[in-house]
Protein backbone atom coordinates (compact mmCIF):
# COMPACT_ATOMS: atom_id res chain seq x y z
CA UNK A 1 0.00 0.00 0.00
CA UNK A 2 1.40 3.43 -1.21
CA UNK A 3 1.68 6.03 1.69
CA UNK A 4 -1.43 7.79 0.03
CA UNK A 5 -3.35 5.24 0.14
CA UNK A 6 -2.47 4.75 3.68
CA UNK A 7 -3.39 8.33 4.80
CA UNK A 8 -6.22 8.42 3.11
CA UNK A 9 -6.91 4.70 4.93
CA UNK A 10 -6.27 6.44 7.92
CA UNK A 11 -8.29 9.32 6.98
CA UNK A 12 -11.38 6.91 6.32
CA UNK A 13 -10.96 4.92 9.77
CA UNK A 14 -10.45 8.52 11.63
CA UNK A 15 -13.97 9.78 10.38
CA UNK A 16 -15.67 6.66 10.71
CA UNK A 17 -14.45 6.45 14.61
CA UNK A 18 -15.44 10.06 15.10
CA UNK A 19 -18.69 9.83 13.50
CA UNK A 20 -19.54 6.67 15.92
CA UNK A 21 -18.41 8.24 18.89
CA UNK A 22 -20.55 11.12 18.23
CA UNK A 23 -23.80 8.86 17.57
CA UNK A 24 -23.15 7.21 20.61
CA UNK A 25 -22.73 10.73 22.38
CA UNK A 26 -26.12 12.30 20.71
CA UNK A 27 -28.60 9.75 20.76
CA UNK A 28 -29.17 9.92 24.50
CA UNK A 29 -29.45 13.51 24.11
CA UNK A 30 -31.66 13.22 20.51
CA UNK A 31 -33.93 10.42 22.57
CA UNK A 32 -34.64 12.78 25.35
CA UNK A 33 -35.68 15.45 22.92
CA UNK A 34 -37.86 12.98 20.61
CA UNK A 35 -39.34 11.21 23.87
CA UNK A 36 -40.62 15.19 24.70
CA UNK A 37 -42.34 15.22 21.53
CA UNK A 38 -44.21 11.98 21.71
CA UNK A 39 -47.31 11.25 22.82
CA UNK A 40 -48.31 9.24 26.31
CA UNK A 41 -48.96 5.58 23.99
CA UNK A 42 -46.02 5.76 21.67
CA UNK A 43 -43.38 6.38 24.88
CA UNK A 44 -44.72 3.08 26.64
CA UNK A 45 -45.19 1.08 23.33
CA UNK A 46 -42.58 -1.77 23.38
CA UNK A 47 -41.67 -1.51 19.85
CA UNK A 48 -39.47 2.06 20.28
CA UNK A 49 -40.74 4.90 17.88
CA UNK A 50 -37.64 7.15 16.73
CA UNK A 51 -39.43 9.56 14.93
CA UNK A 52 -42.06 11.62 16.94
CA UNK A 53 -44.80 11.57 14.97
CA UNK A 54 -47.17 12.79 15.05
CA UNK A 55 -45.78 15.37 17.80
CA UNK A 56 -47.26 16.67 20.41
CA UNK A 57 -46.46 20.00 22.19
CA UNK A 58 -48.84 18.81 25.88
CA UNK A 59 -45.61 17.87 27.72
CA UNK A 60 -44.12 21.02 27.46
CA UNK A 61 -47.35 22.94 28.02
CA UNK A 62 -47.84 20.83 31.01
CA UNK A 63 -43.94 21.33 32.61
CA UNK A 64 -44.30 24.82 31.94
CA UNK A 65 -47.82 25.29 34.04
CA UNK A 66 -46.45 23.60 37.02
CA UNK A 67 -46.66 25.02 40.18
CA UNK A 68 -43.38 27.19 40.29
CA UNK A 69 -41.79 26.27 37.36
CA UNK A 70 -41.45 30.45 36.60
CA UNK A 71 -39.67 30.65 40.34
CA UNK A 72 -37.41 28.31 40.08
CA UNK A 73 -36.61 29.46 36.81
CA UNK A 74 -35.82 32.81 37.83
CA UNK A 75 -33.52 31.00 40.86
CA UNK A 76 -31.71 29.12 38.80
CA UNK A 77 -30.81 31.71 36.58
CA UNK A 78 -29.85 34.10 39.71
CA UNK A 79 -27.71 32.10 41.14
CA UNK A 80 -25.95 30.22 37.88
CA UNK A 81 -25.03 33.88 36.73
CA UNK A 82 -23.77 35.31 40.26
CA UNK A 83 -21.70 31.98 40.90
CA UNK A 84 -19.83 32.48 37.09
CA UNK A 85 -19.42 36.30 38.05
CA UNK A 86 -17.74 36.02 42.08
CA UNK A 87 -16.11 32.45 40.85
CA UNK A 88 -14.57 34.37 37.79
CA UNK A 89 -13.34 37.50 39.79
CA UNK A 90 -11.99 35.33 42.75
CA UNK A 91 -9.99 32.95 41.00
CA UNK A 92 -8.96 35.73 38.48
CA UNK A 93 -7.01 37.19 41.24
CA UNK A 94 -5.88 33.94 43.23
CA UNK A 95 -4.43 32.38 39.89
CA UNK A 96 -2.80 35.74 39.45
CA UNK A 97 -1.10 35.74 42.50
CA UNK A 98 -0.48 31.75 42.35
CA UNK A 99 1.01 31.94 39.07
CA UNK A 100 2.77 35.83 39.23
CA UNK A 101 4.15 35.67 42.62
CA UNK A 102 6.15 33.64 44.95
CA UNK A 103 5.93 33.73 48.66
CA UNK A 104 5.61 31.66 51.46
CA UNK A 105 3.02 28.91 52.00
CA UNK A 106 2.16 28.58 47.97
CA UNK A 107 2.72 25.13 47.69
CA UNK A 108 0.84 24.27 50.30
CA UNK A 109 -1.78 26.41 48.91
CA UNK A 110 -1.93 24.94 45.64
CA UNK A 111 -1.86 21.71 47.64
CA UNK A 112 -4.52 22.22 49.55
CA UNK A 113 -6.81 23.08 46.83
CA UNK A 114 -5.95 20.02 44.71
CA UNK A 115 -7.25 18.16 48.19
CA UNK A 116 -10.60 20.30 48.56
CA UNK A 117 -11.21 19.40 45.26
CA UNK A 118 -11.54 15.57 45.66
CA UNK A 119 -13.78 15.94 48.76
CA UNK A 120 -17.30 14.39 47.70
CA UNK A 121 -19.95 17.00 47.65
CA UNK A 122 -22.08 14.61 50.18
CA UNK A 123 -19.43 14.95 52.79
CA UNK A 124 -19.57 19.26 52.84
CA UNK A 125 -23.62 19.33 53.09
CA UNK A 126 -23.77 19.11 56.78
CA UNK A 127 -20.61 21.35 57.55
CA UNK A 128 -22.11 23.64 55.03
CA UNK A 129 -25.64 23.65 56.47
CA UNK A 130 -24.46 24.50 60.10
CA UNK A 131 -22.46 27.48 58.89
CA UNK A 132 -24.99 28.78 56.68
CA UNK A 133 -27.65 28.34 59.69
CA UNK A 134 -24.99 30.00 61.92
CA UNK A 135 -24.45 33.39 59.94
CA UNK A 136 -28.76 33.27 59.40
CA UNK A 137 -28.04 32.70 55.46
CA UNK A 138 -29.77 28.97 55.66
CA UNK A 139 -32.66 29.22 53.04
CA UNK A 140 -31.28 32.59 51.20
CA UNK A 141 -30.19 32.63 47.76
CA UNK A 142 -26.86 34.15 48.62
CA UNK A 143 -25.97 31.25 51.15
CA UNK A 144 -26.49 29.08 48.37
CA UNK A 145 -24.29 31.51 45.90
CA UNK A 146 -21.50 31.32 48.41
CA UNK A 147 -21.68 27.39 48.86
CA UNK A 148 -21.52 27.09 44.76
CA UNK A 149 -18.93 29.49 44.57
CA UNK A 150 -16.80 27.60 47.55
CA UNK A 151 -17.83 24.27 45.30
CA UNK A 152 -16.22 25.65 41.83
CA UNK A 153 -13.13 27.85 43.09
CA UNK A 154 -10.62 24.84 43.36
CA UNK A 155 -11.04 24.01 40.16
CA UNK A 156 -11.05 27.32 38.36
CA UNK A 157 -8.32 28.27 40.64
CA UNK A 158 -6.20 25.50 39.36
CA UNK A 159 -7.40 25.94 35.99
CA UNK A 160 -6.47 29.78 35.31
CA UNK A 161 -3.21 29.38 37.04
CA UNK A 162 -2.34 26.81 34.29
CA UNK A 163 -3.32 29.62 31.63
CA UNK A 164 -1.75 32.70 33.12
CA UNK A 165 1.37 30.38 33.49
CA UNK A 166 1.32 29.80 30.11
CA UNK A 167 1.57 33.43 29.06
CA UNK A 168 5.15 35.10 29.71
CA UNK A 169 6.03 37.17 32.37
CA UNK A 170 7.79 39.82 29.61
CA UNK A 171 4.58 40.68 27.50
CA UNK A 172 3.66 42.76 31.08
CA UNK A 173 7.37 43.90 31.56
CA UNK A 174 7.14 45.11 28.37
CA UNK A 175 3.98 47.07 28.78
CA UNK A 176 5.52 48.79 31.88
CA UNK A 177 8.47 49.88 30.03
CA UNK A 178 6.37 51.23 27.43
CA UNK A 179 4.57 53.21 30.51
CA UNK A 180 1.87 51.24 31.61
CA UNK A 181 1.23 50.58 35.32
CA UNK A 182 1.02 47.07 36.85
CA UNK A 183 -2.72 47.23 36.57
CA UNK A 184 -3.18 48.59 32.86
CA UNK A 185 -0.99 45.82 32.02
CA UNK A 186 -3.04 43.48 34.17
CA UNK A 187 -6.27 44.80 32.01
CA UNK A 188 -4.62 45.58 28.56
CA UNK A 189 -2.45 42.69 28.02
CA UNK A 190 -2.71 39.94 30.50
CA UNK A 191 -6.64 39.88 30.61
CA UNK A 192 -7.20 39.71 26.66
CA UNK A 193 -4.57 36.85 26.69
CA UNK A 194 -6.42 34.49 29.37
CA UNK A 195 -10.25 35.23 27.80
CA UNK A 196 -10.04 31.34 26.58
CA UNK A 197 -9.43 30.12 30.02
CA UNK A 198 -11.85 32.54 31.65
CA UNK A 199 -14.77 31.54 28.94
CA UNK A 200 -13.52 28.13 29.77
CA UNK A 201 -13.83 28.21 33.50
CA UNK A 202 -16.93 30.06 33.27
CA UNK A 203 -18.80 27.24 31.22
CA UNK A 204 -17.56 24.79 33.77
CA UNK A 205 -19.27 27.17 36.32
CA UNK A 206 -22.10 28.07 34.86
CA UNK A 207 -23.12 23.62 34.58
CA UNK A 208 -21.80 23.57 38.03
CA UNK A 209 -23.87 25.48 39.45
CA UNK A 210 -27.07 24.43 37.07
CA UNK A 211 -26.80 21.10 37.57
CA UNK A 212 -26.44 20.67 41.09
CA UNK A 213 -29.15 19.36 43.15
CA UNK A 214 -28.52 18.02 46.01
CA UNK A 215 -27.40 21.24 48.28
CA UNK A 216 -30.40 23.45 46.98
CA UNK A 217 -32.47 20.49 48.26
CA UNK A 218 -30.99 20.13 51.21
CA UNK A 219 -30.31 24.06 52.17
CA UNK A 220 -32.98 26.04 50.77
CA UNK A 221 -36.38 24.83 53.07
CA UNK A 222 -38.56 26.92 51.50
CA UNK A 223 -40.51 26.15 48.23
CA UNK A 224 -40.45 28.97 46.58
CA UNK A 225 -36.03 29.02 46.98
CA UNK A 226 -35.46 25.74 45.43
CA UNK A 227 -33.54 25.53 41.68
CA UNK A 228 -35.11 23.60 38.31
CA UNK A 229 -33.09 20.94 39.27
CA UNK A 230 -35.50 19.94 42.35
CA UNK A 231 -38.11 20.88 40.09
CA UNK A 232 -37.01 18.04 37.96
CA UNK A 233 -37.68 15.11 40.84
CA UNK A 234 -41.21 16.33 40.86
CA UNK A 235 -42.42 14.30 37.33
CA UNK A 236 -41.36 11.14 39.76
CA UNK A 237 -44.21 10.12 42.22
CA UNK A 238 -45.36 7.20 44.46
CA UNK A 239 -48.10 6.86 41.89
CA UNK A 240 -45.40 6.32 38.92
CA UNK A 241 -43.39 8.81 36.70
CA UNK A 242 -44.38 11.25 33.81
CA UNK A 243 -41.89 9.82 31.48
CA UNK A 244 -43.45 12.87 28.71
CA UNK A 245 -43.04 15.60 31.42
CA UNK A 246 -39.94 14.77 32.68
CA UNK A 247 -38.04 14.80 28.66
CA UNK A 248 -39.95 17.94 28.19
CA UNK A 249 -39.26 19.56 32.04
CA UNK A 250 -34.75 17.98 30.83
CA UNK A 251 -35.21 19.91 27.27
CA UNK A 252 -36.25 23.05 28.83
CA UNK A 253 -33.53 22.23 31.39
CA UNK A 254 -31.10 22.03 28.93
CA UNK A 255 -31.76 24.88 26.71
CA UNK A 256 -29.97 27.47 28.89
CA UNK A 257 -26.60 25.75 28.86
CA UNK A 258 -26.48 25.17 25.02
CA UNK A 259 -27.70 28.85 25.05
CA UNK A 260 -25.01 30.20 27.34
CA UNK A 261 -22.68 27.83 25.51
CA UNK A 262 -23.07 29.52 22.42
CA UNK A 263 -22.62 33.15 23.60
CA UNK A 264 -19.28 32.42 25.10
CA UNK A 265 -17.76 30.19 22.65
CA UNK A 266 -16.68 32.86 20.23
CA UNK A 267 -14.81 34.81 22.83
CA UNK A 268 -12.33 31.71 23.06
CA UNK A 269 -11.17 32.78 19.65
CA UNK A 270 -11.22 36.44 20.03
CA UNK A 271 -9.25 35.70 23.14
CA UNK A 272 -6.94 34.31 21.23
CA UNK A 273 -5.68 37.26 19.10
CA UNK A 274 -7.42 39.99 21.59
CA UNK A 275 -4.33 40.42 23.32
CA UNK A 276 -1.73 39.73 20.49
CA UNK A 277 1.76 42.06 20.53
CA UNK A 278 3.07 42.61 17.02
CA UNK A 279 6.63 41.93 16.90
Amino acid sequence: MTPRARRKAGSITATVTALVFFALTAFPVYWMVATSFKPDPDILRIDPKFVPWPATLAHFVDAIHKPYFWTYARNSLVVSAATVLLSLVVAFLAASAVARFRFRGRTLFLVSVIAVQMVPITALVIPMFIALRQVNMLNRLPGLIATYVALVLPFTVWTLRGFIQGIPVELEEAAMVDGYSRPQAFRRVLLPLIMPGLVATAIFAFIEAWNEFLLPLVLMQDQTRYTLTVWLVSFSTNRGTDFGGLMAASTLFTLPVVVFFLIVQRRVVSGLTAGAVKG
